[in-house]
C-alpha cells in the first residue's frame, strides 16, 4: 500500500519521540528519518519503527483515550512483554545499572564485575542485551519490572498506521480495527481503514535551545543526566546540541553526546588530558547570555539574520586573553548569519559581557 505524506510525517514523529528516549543513536535516528521521508509504501515505514518501544509521549496520549489500545506499536498476540530485539531507552539502561549497583552492594558482584556490567549496560541497544546482563542476579523486592507494552481491556487493538495506512488522532499513524472478537478473527483480507482526514501528526515540542527557555531546559536536563554541569565543549543549535565531557570518575577519558530532548552517546570513549580544564556551565549567566542571543543579529549587522549556533569552550591556547578571557578560562561564542552567507560573531564571558564583536562588514 502506498504511503501518504501524513503517514511519513507520523512515522517521523514516532522516531523523534524514540530518539529523545535513547532508543536510537544519533546516526540511526538520522538514517531512519531520512528513509521515512522518502518511503513509498506503508510497509517500508512499518519496518522503521517495528523494533521500538512505544515512546512515553505516545503511550501517555493513547492511555488517555476512553478505550485505550493494547499496544499501539505492536500487532495483536505479542503478549505482555516486548521482544528481546526491542530497543532500550535511557531509563531502561538506568534501571539496569541500578540493579547492578544493588547487586554489588549486597555482595553478588565483585568490583571488576560491577564495572564491566555497568559499562555494558550503558552501551546496550536492546532489552534483550540488558536482560542478559542481570539474568543471574537476585533482585530487590521493589525492583522495577521490565518495560511492558500498553494494554487494553477492550476487545480491539490498534496497529501502527504505517503498517496499515491510516492515522490515530493524537498518537501518530495508527490503524484501528474495531469490533474484532478474540474468538472470531477477522478475515486476512479484511482491513478497516479509518479516514481521519485532517488529523495532524504528533509533534513533541522542544523549545529553541538558543532562547532563555531552551537554554534553561537544557541545563536542567544535563544536570539530571550527569549529576553536574561540567563539559569540555558544547555547541547549541536551535533544535539539538553536541557536547563532549570527561567520563565521570575518569578525567583522562573523553566521551561525546548528542542532545535532542534526551542524551545519546555519539562517540566512543577516547583519551583526554587528565589536567585539562573543564567548563562549569553553572557559571553561565543565562539571562544575560539569552539577551545577547536575542539581539545578536542586529548587533552584528546581519540583515534578516538568525542565530545559527552557540559554542561554550575553554580558552586553552590563550588566544582570547587580549579580550579579557583568561587562559584556561571559559568563554561563549554566538554566531549569526543569513541566507546570503553574511555572518558575524560575538565573544562573551560566562557572565554574558561582550568581550569582542565581529560584525558583518559590507
Amino acid at each position: 500500500m502506498r504511503a501518504r505524506d501524513l503517514d511519513r510525517a507520523n512515522a517521523s514523529s514516532v522516531l523523534d519521540a524514540a530518539y529523545a528516549e535513547g532508543q536510537l543513536g544519533a546516526d540511526e535516528y538520522r538514517d531512519r528519518t531520512a528513509q521515512a521521508e522518502t518511503a513509498r509504501t506503508v510497509g517500508e515505514l512499518e519496518r522503521l519503527v517495528d523494533d521500538l518501544q512505544v515512546p512515553s509521549a505516545v503511550a501517555d496520549l493513547v492511555s488517555s483515550e476512553s478505550t485505550p489500545p493494547r499496544n499501539p506499536l505492536r500487532r495483536a498476540g505479542t503478549g505482555g512483554r516486548y521482544p528481546d530485539h526491542t530497543r532500550a531507552r535511557d531509563v531502561d539502561r538506568d534501571t539496569t545499572r541500578q540493579l547492578i549497583d544493588n547487586a554489588r552492594g549486597d555482595g553478588q558482584l565483585s568490583e571488576d564485575e560491577h564495572q564491566t556490567l555497568t559499562e555494558l549496560a550503558g552501551e546496550a541497544k536492546t532489552l534483550g542485551e540488558l536482560a542478559q546482563l542481570v539474568d543471574d542476579l537476585q533482585r530487590p523486592s521493589g525492583a522495577a519490572p521490565p518495560p511492558q507494552p500498553p494494554r487494553s481491556n477492550r476487545r480491539r487493538w490498534y496497529r501502527i498506521a504505517v503498517g496499515a495506512g491510516a492515522v490515530c488522532a493524537a498518537v501518530a499513524a495508527f490503524v484501528l480495527t474495531s469490533g474484532v472478537s478474540d474468538t472470531e478473527p477477522a478475515p486476512a483480507t479484511a482491513l478497516v481503514v479509518v479516514d481521519l482526514g485532517s488529523v495532524q501528526p504528533l509533534v513533541i515540542a522542544t523549545p529553541n535551545l538558543l532562547t532563555r527557555e531552551g537554554l534553561t531546559l537544557f541545563l536542567g536536563k544535563y544536570r539530571d543526566k550527569f549529576g553536574d554541569l561540567q563539559i569540555d565543549d558544547l555547541t547549541l543549535y536551535p533544535e539539538y546540541a553536541i557536547v563532549s565531557r570527561a567520563v565521570p570518575g575518569e578525567p583522562n577519558r573523553l566521551i561525546g553526546y548528542d542532545y535532542r530532548g534526551g542524551f545519546q552517546q555519539s562517540s566512543s570513549v577516547t583519551s583526554r588530558k587528565a589536567d585539562k580544564a573543564a567548563v562549569d556551565l553553572a557559571q553561565l549567566n543565562v539571562a544575560a547570555i539569552s539577551d545577547a542571543l536575542a539581539s545578536a543579529p542586529s548587533t552584528l549587522r546581519v540583515a534578516n539574520g538568525v542565530v545559527t549556533h552557540m559554542d561554550v569552550e575553554i580558552n586553552d591556547a590563550g588566544a582570547y586573553s587580549t579580550f579579557g578571557i583568561p587562559k584556561n578560562g571559559p568563554y561563549v561564542t554566538i554566531y549569526a548569519g543569513n541566507k546570503f552567507n553574511e555572518s558575524g560573531y560575538l565573544l562573551l564571558t560566562p557572565a554574558g559581557a561582550v568581550a569582542r564583536a565581529v560584525p558583518f562588514e559590507k
